[in-house]
């Protein structure tokens, strides 16, 4: 009676090991990179969504503090309750900002997201990476934005 072997060699199941490990080695980065990039995005959506509220404070003469604007500090952000996120200087120019920490991702803690209004009006947003400098890659600036 001839017995035959059944099932993988050593040598199969370490290069399927070994290709397994060379595709994690490529996909983890590249997951780590997307899950900054959308948690910075966000962040950015979230801090948007105040300029309309902002705007309508200013043209009232009213003030403009977390309250007032209707402020939810979202996970990712780190949130001094004694700090409104809007600073509004009498001429109407001033920012929006938070910086981010909480949930999110450990190398965007510390990172400023900012909505600078100036004088006339115009908003655009500012991404301060000081904090973060070493680990920051531009593909991670959202739309819109710069540095």
């Amino acid at each position: 009676m001839v017995s035959t072997n059944r099932g993988f060699t050593l040598i199969e199941l370490m290069i399927v090991v070994a290709i397994i490990a060379i595709l994690a080695a490529v996909a983890i980065p590249s997951y780590q990179g997307y899950v900054i990039k959308s948690q910075l995005n966000r962040a950015v959506g979230e801090l948007s969504v105040y300029r309309a509220s902002v705007e309508e404070r200013i043209f009232s003469s009213a003030s403009v503090t977390n309250a007032d604007v209707g402020y939810v500090p979202s996970s990712l952000t780190t949130v001094n309750p004694g700090n409104d996120i809007a600073n509004i200087n009498a001429d109407g120019s001033g920012h929006l900002q938070v910086t981010l920490g909480g949930n999110a991702h450990p190398n965007l803690v510390g990172v400023l997201v900012r909505f600078e209004r100036t004088v006339d009006g115009a908003w655009s947003c500012v991404i301060d990476k000081s904090a973060v400098s070493a680990s920051w890659k531009m593909e991670y600036l959202p739309l819109g934005c710069q540095v």
